[in-house]
């Protein structure tokens, strides 16, 4: 079902930091049943990707951009047992607070400023549907391979509308060209197959 007049037909308009925290504090009641009702399979996607090259399934993972969860549940579906998380939102995470006991600890963060610890202290970061022109830039990518140790792994989505800014594939380039980073997985596969769009799941492993 494509809910035409749903929030999701407009999530691809917002254009500032400002303007996106608002228009997901304005979803968070209903995302999770619009999402669903197109589909939505990138989390899943991602958390798969993660699991055939994480076999330790305590290890902490950090979810950036968790919004409700839903992300949270996909790493919980394959095994991962320590997340946290963090977003924008207040209230996409009062949502995400509510499926207990998923994430260990939650927190509100604009994602110019994530990370408030230091690098390596978690073994995977994810970033599924985040990473966007008008929600974050390519720049995230330096900020969360900063925040990784040696050997740490980042799983993230570029969705067919992403993939359209050249500069998000220039930097993973950038990244695994000058051997910063090696790509373990690479996928093009269903985002929300209920307005036809797809994305690009990544893992990469920092050097």
């Amino acid at each position: 079902m494509n809910d035409q007049d749903g929030f999701l037909q407009k999530a691809y308009s917002v254009v500032d930091v400002s303007e996106t925290r608002a228009f997901y504090e304005d979803w968070a009641a209903t995302y999770d049943r619009e999402i669903a009702e197109n589909g939505y399979a990138t989390p899943r996607r991602c958390a798969e990707a993660l699991s055939e090259v994480l076999a330790d399934k305590d290890a902490p993972i950090l979810d950036v951009g968790c919004g409700t969860g839903l992300s949270g549940v996909a790493l919980a579906e394959a095994g991962f047992r320590t997340i946290d998380g963090n977003d924008l939102s207040a209230e996409m995470l009062k949502v995400a607070a509510a499926r207990k006991g998923l994430y260990r600890k939650l927190w509100e963060a604009d994602l110019n400023d994530p990370f408030p610890f230091e690098p390596g202290q978690y073994a995977a970061i994810t970033a599924m549907g985040v990473l966007a022109t008008s929600h974050a830039p390519a720049s995230t990518i330096d900020d969360i391979l900063a925040a990784l140790a040696s050997g740490g792994l980042f799983v993230f989505s570029l969705n067919d509308h992403t993939l359209q800014d050249p500069s998000y594939e220039a930097r993973l380039v950038e990244y695994l060209d000058t051997g910063a980073a090696r790509l373990l997985f690479k996928e093009h596969g269903d985002h929300l197959p209920g307005i036809d769009m797809k994305s690009n799941v990544y893992v990469l492993e920092k050097a």
